[in-house]
């Protein structure tokens, strides 16, 4: 039996006490998983990583509702250090690299919350150079000359160097060209088969999305309207017209699928 390493119940959150963005929203990552979170630019999926990893407050949001767990254990009333050292940690979108720092100074500083001692660091700083070898090569570089796919492999790289088991990837493949998102992938995955590391992924790119996680969830409008394995997400046809670009015949409005209007009309 799957184990639940992350559950979010039913959770809704709101910003300046007055505007609701995510409404009812629930989702499971199980220990192993790499789980999309697919929807539109504004669909609330940002808000929910930041739900999770509790970095509402610095922006005037909270949660009102419902209750967010990691391994079984109540975490929404932490801070966003607490659930780093619970083994949580976020990777937010636009990479947020220190620019004026190295990409080793980058990667060091996301130990900061271990206690573990320097040997291990060094250790997990070595690993981090394995699976990101181009990382290596320009450990002497300032991050903020460095290319887009460079610090989006820093900042994943940092977010490991605080030994974690769950990462919440916001947008990883936006602004990099094609070669470089698979290369990204690519090492999310490896990650998460070799060290057992569980993915949360926010991303527009369901394509990709969809073709490396073993489950996903579609948002809109700050609601789940649909989930289901990857594979059956693929081979849907509302998913594959409106997320994928693919489309059987002539090319029909967002709101004349039925199935569609069904789900809203459950959501009411």
């Amino acid at each position: 039996m799957q184990k639940s390493i992350l559950s979010v119940k039913n959770i809704e959150v709101v910003y300046d006490h007055v505007i609701l963005v995510l409404k009812g929203v629930s989702i499971e990552v199980f220990e192993g998983g790499v789980v999309a979170i697919l929807g539109a630019n504004g669909a609330g999926k940002t808000t929910l990583l930041k739900s999770i990893s509790n970095l509402l407050q610095a922006e005037r949001g909270e949660v009102t509702k419902g209750e967010i767990r990691l391994r079984d254990r109540r975490v929404d009333g932490l801070t966003p250090n607490e659930l780093v050292r619970l083994g949580c940690i976020q990777v937010m979108e636009g990479r947020r690299c220190f620019a004026h720092l190295t990409i080793e100074e980058n990667l060091l500083s996301g130990a900061y919350t271990r206690r573990d001692g320097s040997t291990a660091v060094k250790g997990d700083l070595e690993r981090v150079y394995e699976y990101f070898p181009r990382l290596r090569e320009r450990r002497r570089s300032t991050a903020g000359y460095t290319s887009g796919g460079e610090q989006q492999m820093c900042a994943i790289g940092r977010a490991l160097m605080s030994s974690p088991s769950m990462i919440l990837l916001d947008e990883p493949s936006m602004g990099l060209a094609p070669q470089v998102v698979e290369e990204i992938f690519n090492i999310v995955r490896d990650l998460n088969i070799k060290e057992k590391v569980s993915f949360l992924v926010a991303e527009q790119n369901t394509n990709v999305a969809l073709r490396y996680a073993t489950y996903g969830y579609i948002i809109e409008t700050g609601r789940i309207v649909m989930d289901g394995d990857a594979e059956s997400l693929r081979n849907n046809e509302d998913v594959k017209e409106f997320y994928l670009g693919i489309s059987e015949g002539a090319q029909k409005s967002f709101r004349d699928v039925k199935s569609y209007r069904r789900r809203k009309r459950w959501l009411s």
